[in-house]
């Protein structure tokens, strides 16, 4: 793959559109110099967020082993197996994700599933750094998330690796929505000779 031909994923989420955010958040995308290749509001089904997530059995026993010390330590009663801790991690997100319309996107260019991870932050806003999306837009985090049982509303989702960006694109998008075109600055950023810019 050419490197400016890399592609991610990015699921602006109800709370990011509730609160207006959209244009923001593209804006912060288009300034690098990525290009929006796809784009479309969805109100995202179950089944969908099932298999966006992909999450094993592993996985779900991992992050609940870690809620159910966390639970401990706060002095909290533990009534089910860490395996349904994690599990509901996912329902949680589930429900979150399907209560409004989302915004789709698949980005494209140099470096994109690091670029836009670079822009949205860390997951969990209120140690998120300032100047990322969710750093300077939002300010939940993990402890108030989990002591109101609910998915942290962190705004965005964006792709980790490139691997996983074309399985979610995948799960959003079909092959004839995402669109091949140029744009006029992709030159600045990619031809090695600057050929055309004087006339």
């Amino acid at each position: 793959m050419k490197f400016d031909k890399q592609q991610t994923f990015l699921l602006i989420k109800p709370d990011g559109v509730q609160r207006s955010l959209v244009g923001d958040m593209v804006k912060r995308i288009e300034r690098t110099g990525l290009k929006i290749v796809a784009m479309k509001m969805v109100l995202p089904t179950r089944e969908q967020l099932i298999a966006h997530y992909n999450k094993s059995d592993e996985w779900f026993l991992q992050k609940g082993t870690k809620i159910v010390q966390g639970r401990k330590d706060n002095g909290q009663s533990v009534d089910k197996e860490p395996i349904e801790y994690g599990r509901d991690i996912i329902e949680q997100l589930v429900t979150f994700m399907s209560s409004g319309p989302c915004v789709a996107i698949v980005i494209q260019g140099n470096q994109a599933v690091n670029v836009i991870k670079k822009i949205v932050g860390g997951t969990e806003p209120s140690t998120s750094d300032v100047g990322t999306i969710r750093g300077d837009f939002t300010i939940d985090s993990y402890e108030h998330a989990g002591v109101q049982e609910r998915a942290v509303r962190n705004l965005a989702h964006c792709s980790d690796v490139p691997e996983e960006a074309m399985r979610e694109i995948k799960v959003w998008f079909k092959p004839d929505e995402i669109i091949n075109y140029r744009l006029v600055q992709e030159q600045i950023l990619y031809d090695v000779n600057l050929d055309g810019i004087l006339e």
